[in-house]
């Protein structure tokens, strides 16, 4: 039987392995954070002169975090020009508007050429007009310019299991169209009108971008898609190709082709999904599983995702 003083000699031991547990812990958590980050490249390299490259993929929305990434691309004055490779078959029309209104406030100051990847259709053609110049390759997807307002039809459903919904409003129009109950004529000439508006505005930004008259450009706009050889033909972008006739175009700016092409990538987004899994993965096999559920750190430390309002998006390519 142990005596008293090997008994509390043994729990202080145990406070300090607890204790260094902890610590190495955090260290291992640490080195790792820095090791991703590392290897990953989140951080673009500031120094020396350099060529930057935004890339935009996926569905287009508002993103507050790809705006303020632009922004510090226009005001640093190490970068010579800014090469924006799309792959995005569109997304909300005024996250494509925010986005083309970002690169254009670069284009006034530095050059800009937009890379058309394998599709930049609806939002991302009009991102891509931002360009100064437009490149793409001779079997990329463009086009579809257009818009689109879309809501369920929930009535069939909802008779079948036997659900009826009543409403009071302040008028005929409000919160319509609604997903309960057929629209009026109204309600669909309402959001026709809204819907006229914005494409309009594509139409005028396409016509001013590709300096095209707008009745050429509205025979394009409905709703078309087109390889990249048939977009050079309708002069929806100005050459194919890839790196080297984007880099022969920058030279024709004086920018020096033999500069850097530094990726400016997302600094939280990216790590953010690391982070919550390396530090919940370390704690879980270091037996503090009880600390923190990685599923609920994940939850807290990422973005929801939420797609409001006009869509400009081609839905031939599901994401």
């Amino acid at each position: 039987m142990m005596d008293s003083s090997a008994i509390a000699d043994r729990r202080q031991l145990r406070r300090k392995l607890g204790f260094w547990r902890v610590v190495a812990v955090l260290l291992l958590v640490g080195l790792g954070f820095a090791l991703y980050r590392f290897v990953a490249g989140d951080l673009p390299d500031t120094r020396g002169p350099q060529i930057a490259r935004v890339k935009i993929s996926g569905l287009i929305q508002d993103d507050q975090e790809l705006l303020e990434r632009l922004k510090k691309i226009r005001d640093n004055d190490q970068v010579k020009a800014l090469i924006v490779s799309i792959s995005s078959t569109g997304g909300t029309t005024y996250g494509g508007e925010r986005i083309f209104k970002a690169i254009r406030a670069v284009a006034a100051k530095k050059p800009v050429v937009s890379d058309i990847r394998t599709v930049a259709a609806s939002a991302g053609y009009m991102i891509a007009t931002a360009g100064d110049d437009i490149v793409a390759g001779d079997t990329s997807i463009t086009g579809s310019i257009g818009v689109i307002f879309q809501y369920p039809q929930l009535k069939d459903l909802l008779d079948k299991l036997g659900v009826s919904l009543d409403e009071i409003k302040s008028a005929p129009l409000k919160a319509e169209p609604s997903p309960f109950h057929p629209a009026s004529e109204e309600a669909r000439s309402m959001i026709r009108n809204m819907v006229m508006d914005s494409y309009g505005w594509f139409v005028d930004l396409v016509a001013d971008r590709r300096k095209l008259p707008r009745e050429d450009v509205l025979k394009l706009a409905d709703g078309s898609i087109f390889t990249g050889r048939q977009a050079l033909q309708n002069k929806l972008i100005d050459k194919l190709g890839g790196e080297d006739e984007i880099l022969a175009y920058l030279e024709t700016r004086k920018v020096k082709k033999d500069l850097p092409i530094v990726d400016w990538k997302p600094e939280d987004k990216t790590s953010s999904f690391f982070w919550p899994g390396a530090a919940s993965w370390l704690l879980n096999r270091l037996g503090y599983d009880d600390f923190v559920k990685g599923e609920a750190l994940q939850k807290i430390m990422t973005d929801k995702l939420f797609l409001d309002g006009l869509l400009s998006v081609w839905q031939g390519a599901a994401n």
